[in-house]
């Protein structure tokens, strides 16, 4: 399979423009960056990312698949108390092969197991990533019939293959700026390597006098699509 790590950077490019109506990044005028992660929560590896935000005081972003939530509803209260949680579909299914019916149940079912383990209300809870960022104009009209709020990315090291930890750190290194949103993994594909990837990254961008922030710090620089969405 070919290594979509050296296009992701182009592609952002190419859709960010395309797809204005999505959060793909913040305002490249401030130092302030999300960090994300998708396909949680897992046991090990969630826990583990847990410790070392703890550790440097970071705020991240989760966006959860709910068929984990409700294995592991105690991760994810744990995540939720202080942590921005995202929909990224009850299993981890292409949006675009969905019907319109399925995909409202698949995200509405995420929302139920994220009330049930965290309380934390469904409209509380109503950014969504699609798996895999594959989505079409009618995958994001239906969103925003429904009132949800569309999350992309703009740095993606391609972790889920595990091409290795400082190569993973080395792309977000060599990728990131000022409104950075980064996608990493915590789930079963690429979830072994991201305690130590973390552990790496966070430091050396606290030193370049980034701010970690989270997905909802981002859509509120961004008055014009904040307030479309509220």
């Amino acid at each position: 399979m070919m290594p979509l790590a050296p296009f992701l950077p182009l592609i952002y490019r190419v859709l960010k423009p395309s797809f204005p109506q999505c959060l793909w990044s913040g305002s490249t005028n401030s130092k302030t960056i999300a960090l994300s992660f998708d396909d949680g929560p897992h046991p090990e590896y969630t826990a583990q990312v847990l410790t070392i935000l703890d550790r440097y005081n970071i705020t991240a972003s989760f966006f959860w698949l709910g068929v984990c939530v409700n294995r592991y509803p105690n991760i994810a209260q744990a995540v939720s108390r202080k942590h921005w949680i995202g929909l990224h579909g009850y299993e981890h299914h292409n949006f675009p092969l969905l019907s319109p019916p399925e995909l409202k149940q698949s995200l509405e079912k995420t929302q139920a197991a994220i009330y049930s383990a965290c309380n934390l209300h469904p409209t509380q809870v109503r950014d969504v990533r699609p798996p895999n960022g594959l989505f079409t104009p009618k995958t994001l009209k239906l969103f925003r019939e429904w009132n949800y709020r569309s999350v992309m990315w703009s740095v993606v090291p391609e972790d889920w293959v595990r091409p290795g930890v400082n190569i993973v750190v080395q792309r977000v290194l060599q990728q990131v700026t000022g409104g950075s949103l980064i996608v990493l993994h915590d789930g079963m594909c690429g979830g072994e390597d991201v305690a130590d990837i973390i552990q790496i990254l966070i430091p050396q961008l606290l030193q370049q006098g980034y701010e970690f922030v989270t997905v909802d710090s981002l859509w509120n620089s961004q008055p014009i699509m904040a307030n479309h969405y509220k």
